[in-house]
């Protein structure tokens, strides 16, 4: 069986992110989220093991320390990690996974030349706009969204080491777009566009 592909995508919180993997996931076969392990308290409406797997810190430095992330970040005074189990037992059944991470867990991945992985980063249209956006959400006091904008800009100087940049102006067209990075790197690899074994033998007629 073909080895999935691990899609690795980041971006400035207020970027659109979570809207459009959402809404990809819903349209696009044999497609899977990685559910990450974080120690950030479940925001209202969020429930452990769909959104993140929520664990206390002394959890999640245990598991790191037995190496069982993929890869890890602390962001914004918490941390984040990837269950390096779970995306090699997806992969291996020719799921392909979408990983939402932080630049310094891409940067981890990208530095040792995880296998198959194809990394992609969502900017917003424009600066203003990202503020709005953040403004908007009213949920985070004044200091958080403060936080927010400047690792914004840190984060955005890491967009040129990604493989693809899609900028989420209008929903549907960023959404769009990912569907046809699927694609394309689904056919690289020798599989259809939903994400099946193509069968050479027969298409070539071998005898």
């Amino acid at each position: 069986m073909s080895r999935g592909n691990l899609f690795v995508i980041s971006a400035p919180s207020g970027a659109g992110k979570s809207t459009i993997l959402k809404k990809l996931l819903a349209e696009v076969d044999n497609l899977a989220f990685s559910v990450s392990h974080t120690t950030r308290a479940p925001r209202p409406g969020e429930s452990n093991g769909r959104e993140y797997h929520f664990v206390d810190r002394a959890t999640f430095e245990g598991m790191r320390a037995d190496q069982a992330f993929l890869e890890w970040a602390e962001v914004h005074g918490n941390l984040y990690g990837t269950s390096r189990a779970a995306i090699e037992a997806q992969q291996a059944k020719g799921i392909d996974v979408f990983l939402d991470i932080d630049v310094q867990g891409a940067r981890q991945l990208r530095d040792c030349g995880h296998p198959g992985a194809v990394f992609l980063f969502i900017a917003p249209p424009s600066w203003a706009e990202l503020e709005r956006r953040l403004r908007g959400r009213g949920t985070d006091p004044e200091e958080t969204v403060q936080l927010r904008l400047r690792n914004a800009r840190l984060e955005m100087t890491d967009a040129e080491r990604y493989d693809y940049l899609v900028v989420n102006d209008q929903l549907d067209e960023a959404v769009d777009t990912l569907r046809a990075v699927v694609i394309a790197e689904r056919c690289k690899g020798r599989r259809t566009p939903d994400g099946h074994p193509i069968d050479w033998e027969k298409v070539k007629g071998a005898r």
